[in-house]
Order: structure tokens, then C-alpha cells, then sequence
């Protein structure tokens, strides 16, 4: 029997876990587990251990890939409040599509790149990005771009017209 996974909230953050972050959101949610889910991520040590150090003591953080955030997620346990954090909205929508329940996504940074467009002071996105966008939000996302918890959401969606 798999139950749903107590998904608090995903965000996308191309630098994943770092200090406002690791404290703001974790403090904000109630989260006591952070998913990191990202293939190169699931594969670097360094870079994880790294990500720990920002994390209180008490929070406990998972690096997982793509494939076995899917896999695993719905084994959680109803006591861990599960902040899940990915790099970026392409991971978001595997995770989705292959049905991990993700039905609202806190869009926090996404850096600006040859060929995006910056269409807030931390997102910046490209066709590929606004064709995934629309993917998520056809299947009933709620897509909230804000980069901390007492700032004012958007709906991505008004900002990629």
C-alpha cells in the first residue's frame, strides 16, 4: 500500500539547498526532511556535504536522482514533512510525469542564460522552460514565483504571456 508522500512544498532553485533556503523556507514549511532531486546532485559528495552544513541539525536532507526520487517518494513516511527542492523545471515535470504528487511549485531562481529572458529579478527562462511551464500548469500546478516565504507570490503563468 503506498500512501501520498507529505510533499510541503517543491521548489525550483538552481542552487538547490543554500542559506535562505536551508533556513527560511525549511523554518517556514515545518520541513524535517529536504529532497534534493537532481541527477548530477545524487552523484557529488562534495556538493552535498556541502548543502548539509546550511541545513539546521535536526533537518535531514536525502540527494536523490530523477529517477529514484520517483521511485522512492511514495515509501515516505507520513512524520517526514518533506520539503523537495530541484534545480530546475525540467526536473520538476519528470517528477511530475512520473508521479511523484506535485501540484504547487515555489519558483525561486532560475539564472539568467544566453537565450533566456529574464522576466523577474530571479527567473530568467527560455522556450524549453515556458513549454514545461505550460506542461505543469495543464496538469494543475500551481506555479507561485516568490523568492521567500513573506514576499508576495506570482503566477508564472501571467508573467509568461
Amino acid at each position: 500500500m503506498t500512501t501520498k508522500p507529505n510533499i510541503l512544498l517543491t521548489r525550483i532553485d538552481n542552487r538547490l539547498i543554500h542559506g535562505q533556503v536551508g533556513v527560511t523556507w525549511v523554518n517556514h514549511l515545518g520541513a524535517n526532511l529536504v529532497v534534493v532531486a537532481n541527477d548530477k546532485v545524487s552523484q557529488d559528495e562534495v556538493q552535498q556535504s556541502l548543502m548539509d552544513m546550511v541545513l539546521p541539525d535536526v533537518i535531514q536532507a536525502r540527494y536523490f536522482s530523477i529517477q529514484k526520487t520517483i521511485d522512492v517518494i511514495h515509501k515516505a513516511s507520513p512524520r517526514q514533512k518533506i520539503f523537495l527542492v530541484v534545480k530546475d523545471v525540467h526536473d520538476a515535470l519528470a517528477l511530475k510525469e512520473g508521479g511523484v504528487p506535485i501540484d504547487h511549485i515555489n519558483i525561486g531562481n532560475m539564472h539568467y542564460a544566453e537565450g533566456k529572458k529574464q522576466i523577474s529579478s530571479t527567473v530568467s527562462v527560455d522556450e524549453k522552460d515556458i513549454e514545461a511551464f505550460n506542461k505543469l500548469h495543464d496538469m494543475g500546478v500551481t506555479l507561485d514565483l516568490r523568492g521567500v516565504p513573506n514576499e508576495k507570490g506570482q503566477d508564472i503563468m501571467d508573467l509568461l504571456k
